[in-house]
């Protein structure tokens, strides 16, 4: 994308599709639907779909409502986690024989938690044409509404059900210097907030709710005033999107408490050993902690 305010000529021209009206369509076609509204369906996404030879999707009633709306009659194919297997195979044989497929999903861009990656690595491998037609995506239009920090990102996807397991993978991404993207479930929604704030500490966030449709919402606070909101009101409805901000840098230990860290180390460590451990523990630059260590060393009666 190029940067505000560049002089970016390369996107200035039309191209010989556009000026037609049209998009000529082969391979596989990767196309973004709306995630709410469906006037934020692409012109070009339009022409894509109304000219491929079938389009593969999540759910025919979830789509074929869609291609409805803009009189759209091409075949639809369900290809979703459960069938992948058996489908890929058959939606494979159709592209090698030349024919266009486009694959959408349920909402936003496909590919983003759900099993269409195995279908286009499975093209690409087999030397078939790959292109995209990007669009709405529930992740990117969060982001840019939370108000936390955009330059770096990470999407997570949805956290196991299971507290435990849900902590386990939380404190694997505590680290990531980066604003957290995941998805979550109204149901398990104050539960996650609570164990993001146990696992994450305290860190601005967002939830955001039914992007692009009539009751969007966007709640900012730290993890824990969010988590004691949706407690206290009980599952939201809609599609729900959670934005952690990344982790702060903590704050530099002072003298006073290297000191009472490593009396606590020494009584049963060794000055190496209990400069290493305090140096771990503090986030403090050993040669500093180990300077503290011969102080008090040499401040012994």
């Amino acid at each position: 994308m190029a940067a505000e305010g560049s002089d970016d000529r390369s996107i200035s021209k039309p191209s010989p599709g556009e000026r037609s009206g049209s998009a000529a369509v082969s391979g596989l076609v990767i196309v973004a639907t709306p995630i709410g509204n469906a006037r934020d369906i692409t012109l070009r996404a339009l022409d894509l779909l109304g000219q491929a030879a079938a389009i593969a999707c999540e759910d025919t009633r979830v789509t074929g409502g869609l291609m409805a709306r803009y009189g759209i009659a091409t075949p639809l194919l369900a290809y979703h986690e459960h069938n992948a297997a058996r489908m890929r195979p058959l939606l494979l044989q159709r592209l090698r024989n030349g024919e266009p497929i486009a694959l959408v999903s349920d909402a936003g861009t496909p590919l983003v938690s759900d099993p269409g990656y195995k279908l286009v690595r499975a093209a690409v491998e087999a030397g078939v044409p790959v292109t995209a037609a990007p669009g709405a995506s529930a992740a990117l239009a969060a982001l840019v509404l939370s108000g936390l920090p955009s330059n770096r990102f990470f999407f997570a996807g949805f956290l196991p059900p299971r507290a435990a397991a849900r902590r386990t993978e939380l404190a694997t991404l505590a680290a990531i210097p980066a604003t957290l993207i995941f998805f979550e479930s109204p149901g398990r929604l104050a539960d996650a907030l609570a164990d993001m704030s146990a696992v994450l500490g305290k860190r601005d966030a967002a939830v955001a709710r039914e992007l692009t449709k009539l009751y969007e919402e966007i709640r900012r606070g730290t993890l824990a005033e969010l988590a004691e909101l949706y407690a206290a009101a009980g599952p939201p409805k809609g599609e729900i999107v959670i934005l952690v901000g990344a982790p702060t840098a903590p704050a530099e230990a002072s003298d006073a408490e290297i000191d009472e860290a490593l009396r606590s180390a020494l009584a049963n460590e060794s000055m190496r050993d209990a400069v290493a451990a305090v140096a771990a523990a503090l986030g403090a630059p050993r040669r500093r902690v180990y300077a503290r260590a011969l102080a008090l060393a040499g401040s012994k009666p």
